[in-house]
Parts: C-alpha cells; sequence; structure tokens
C-alpha cells in the first residue's frame, strides 16, 4: 500500500504514550487529592467557545494567541485559551450556584504561540478557583492548596512570589506613569524574568516614557531586606496612595492566613517586579518558580474581581490559580521525582499452551476482583521465555507462569521480574499472596 504522507504531529502539540500518561496521571491524582481535601469540586466545560466569549479578557498581546475560526454554522468560536474565562460563563449562566462557588478544573487548553521548551501550543492546566468570596482568606487558601499540592509531589526547593494589582497601580501613580497608560507599562515590568532590568528599561524608554519616570519606578521595585521591611518602607513611599495601602493591607492579611495554614514562609516571597500579564486581575496574584531547572513559572493566578461581571452585568469576587501540567512534569522528571514504574499492569498471568488459557484465565480474573491490575498475554503460543521478554519490556514486576506440571500439582510458578527469582506457590494462596504483595 502506498503511503500518502507521512504521519505527523502538529507543532506543539504532542502525543502522549502510555509510559508518560501515567507519570500525567499521577501528577493530576494527587492535585485531586490536595483539592478535595480543600472542598473544590471538579467542573469541566466544552473545548470551544463562541469567540466572544474569549476575546477582550486577557489583553491585547494575548488577544492574538486565541485559536478562532468560523465552523459549519457559520459562527465564530475559538479554542479555550484557558480554563478561567470559562468558569466566569458558567458562573453567569447559572446564578443559583451556591456561593462560594469551589471548583477545580483539569483539562487542555490551546494558544497559537511559538513552541518552545515547557511552552506549547496544546497544554493541561490544573486549575482551583473560588468564586463569591472577597476575604483575603479565600487567596490565602488557593495559595495553601499550591503549598500543599507541591510538597505532596516531592517539591522542596519552590517559591510562590506573591504581589497586589492594586499596589502595582499605586507605584506607578506615584512614578509618575500618565494615567491610562499604566497597562503598558506593567506589560513591559512583566518581562523582567526574561530580558532582565536594562532590556525593561529600553523598553520602556522606547515605549515614550520619561526617563525620570522610569528610574523612580525602579527604585521602587527594590526589594527589602525582608517582607516586614518591604511593607514599612513602602507604607511610608505611597502614603498618599490608596490603592496601595489596600494592597498593603492584604498582603498582611495573607501573610497572617498563612502561617495559620501550616504554609512554610521559605515556600513564598513578596516580589514586587512580579506582575502577572493577563489584564482581568484585579488584587493579589501570584506564581511559583523552582530555580533548577529553570524553565519559568509552573503557576500562576490572582484575584479578578470584575471577569465574571463581563458576563452577568455583576461584578462577583474571585480567585484561583492554575497549576502548569507540562512544566510540572518536565521539572519532576529533571528532579528524578517520580516513582519508577512503566506500567500499570502489576501481575502477568502467562498459560504455557491453549490447554492452560482456562486456568489462566480464570486465576486471572479471581485476582482483578480481588483488585490487582492482571495482564494475559492474548496469544495462544509463545512459551515462557517469550513472556518474560513481553513482561520485561512492557516492566510488569510480577509474572505468574502457568504449565501443565503447575496445574497437575496445584500450584504456580511466581516470578519477580527485578532480581529474577521465582517460587512455586500453592493455587489456594495465589490470590492472596500476590493480592497483598500488591497492597503493600
Amino acid at each position: 500500500m502506498k503511503m500518502a504522507n507521512p504521519p505527523q504531529v502538529l507543532r506543539g502539540m504532542r502525543d502522549f504514550l502510555p509510559d508518560r500518561m501515567i507519570l500525567r496521571h499521577h501528577v493530576i491524582g494527587i492535585f485531586r487529592s490536595v483539592f478535595e481535601r480543600y472542598g473544590f469540586e471538579p467542573l469541566d466545560t466544552p473545548a470551544i467557545e463562541y469567540a466572544e466569549t474569549l476575546e477582550g479578557k486577557y489583553g491585547e498581546e494575548a488577544d492574538k494567541l486565541i485559536y478562532k475560526f468560523e465552523d459549519r454554522g457559520g459562527r465564530q468560536v475559538g479554542l479555550r485559551y484557558d480554563l478561567t474565562v470559562p468558569l466566569a460563563r458558567v458562573v453567569a449562566l447559572y446564578p443559583d450556584l451556591p456561593k462560594p462557588f469551589k471548583r477545580y478544573q483539569i483539562a487542555p487548553v490551546w494558544r497559537a504561540e511559538r513552541p518552545q521548551k515547557g511552552r506549547y501550543r496544546e497544554f493541561w492546566q490544573c486549575d482551583v478557583d473560588t468564586v463569591g468570596s472577597s476575604s483575603m482568606l479565600a487567596d490565602a487558601e488557593i495559595l495553601a492548596v499550591l503549598h500543599d499540592s507541591l510538597t505532596a509531589l516531592g517539591f522542596t526547593q519552590f517559591v510562590i512570589r506573591i504581589n497586589n494589582r492594586k499596589l502595582l497601580k499605586g507605584l506607578s501613580t506615584f512614578a509618575g506613569v500618565p494615567e491610562g497608560e499604566e497597562a503598558n507599562v506593567l506589560r513591559s515590568v512583566d518581562k523582567l524574568d526574561k530580558i532582565g532590568e536594562v532590556g525593561v528599561r529600553t523598553e520602556l524608554l522606547e515605549k515614550g516614557f520619561d526617563e525620570e519616570v522610569v528610574a523612580r519606578l525602579f527604585r521602587l521595585l527594590e526589594p527589602g531586606d525582608d517582607t516586614s521591611d518591604l511593607i514599612a518602607r513602602l507604607r511610608v513611599q505611597l502614603a498618599e496612595s490608596p490603592d496601595a495601602q489596600e494592597g498593603l493591607a492584604e498582603l498582611e492579611q495573607l501573610r497572617e492566613y498563612l502561617a495559620n495554614l501550616g504554609v512554610r514562609e521559605s515556600c513564598y516571597r513578596f516580589d514586587l517586579s512580579m506582575v502577572r500579564g493577563l489584564d482581568y486581575y484585579t488584587g493579589p496574584i501570584f506564581e511559583t518558580v523552582v530555580e533548577e531547572p529553570r524553565i519559568g513559572s509552573i503557576t500562576g493566578g490572582g484575584r479578578y474581581d470584575h471577569l465574571v461581571g463581563i458576563f452577568s452585568g455583576r461584578d462577583i469576587p474571585a480567585v484561583g490559580s492554575t497549576l502548569g501540567l507540562e512544566r510540572i512534569v518536565d521539572v519532576m522528571e529533571a528532579l528524578h521525582l517520580f516513582p519508577e514504574t512503566k506500567t500499570l499492569t502489576q501481575v502477568l498471568v502467562a498459560a504455557f499452551d491453549a490447554e492452560t488459557i482456562p486456568e489462566a484465565l480464570r486465576l486471572a480474573t479471581e485476582l482483578r476482583r480481588a483488585g490487582t491490575r492482571v495482564e494475559v498475554p492474548l496469544m495462544e503460543k509463545g512459551g515462557f521465555r517469550k513472556f518474560l521478554s513481553y513482561a520485561n519490556a512492557k516492566g510488569v514486576p510480577t509474572v505468574v507462569l502457568l504449565g501443565p506440571d503447575e496445574i497437575a500439582r496445584g500450584e504456580v510458578t511466581v516470578r519477580n521480574m527485578a532480581d529474577g527469582s521465582q517460587e512455586s506457590v500453592p493455587r489456594a494462596e495465589a490470590v492472596a499472596r500476590l493480592s497483598g504483595q500488591r497492597a503493600q
């Protein structure tokens, strides 16, 4: 048969074979467990939304990355860019949802950007949000979820960077940024990690901002010795800014709640240079970084009190964060944080020939009903050597061999694939022995 075109995957998108999916499910399972311990419940939304639902919510630069197209009905639609805007649409569409509404969603999103390491066109987000509470306790709880999720995965060296959009607004005003130009300035400041201070200064000057305004802004962005010193300094410097004072008060309240929620001080810091690029944030903002490997932020979020109002006509306070599955998996692999497993199969039950298949199927059925994940090779001929080679290639830890001699003696042969040892086990004890080993 002549092949018209070689098979390929669209750039920026990937196939996930079983060994990769096992790792991803491991991470997702831990996230679900932590989310649910805090009272968050699952939600799902369509992959495709009306284009007008997505447009104008993320900022000018982000809007360019939305996958938009016309469907067969002539409707302008788009693939979801994130999971937050669809959540806002859901809250507006179902006003009787009990508030606060605490949900998590784990699903793919799409962005038409240039692929690079740790950045893809299709990727999964793991979101956790609270809608309907203006209390800083809601923000602190989201931060505690991030802390507990990463800790449960085995991360020890991570920092949640925290800032506040109200404080940034006060900083911009004090620095002399013209009214209406705040977002333009912050978009440049948000690039500090990528292009450095010199790059940001140059970009702001090229945008036409006064040199003294830029210098004053960077003097304000200088970090303090610690959080208390930083807040004390800014309280004095920005005493005439109600926005800044409100933002500082929120950060102080967050700090108190985080201590009571068991979030380690070494795992977070207040960082004035952290902006978060999306335009819908209104209060505290946060993202998590790891020093090694340097891959950018692995979580990101904040408070967005006006987004739901775009759809409902009435502002409803909200706060949330996403945990970036792709980058987290990449970092965990680099740090060797995954359990060593290539397969979910726990036991392979191998029949010697067609005559012994019925007994192999009966044993496999008993093991499955006892909760063990079992595979039976789907071949009537092959021999034990071939079955052992297959199990070794897949990484199955235990093989049960059933031949005519074993059946005649009322036994099974159990082989440990890790060290090659094997033993004979009475058939009547096989299920209890094997299922007991798997539970350990």
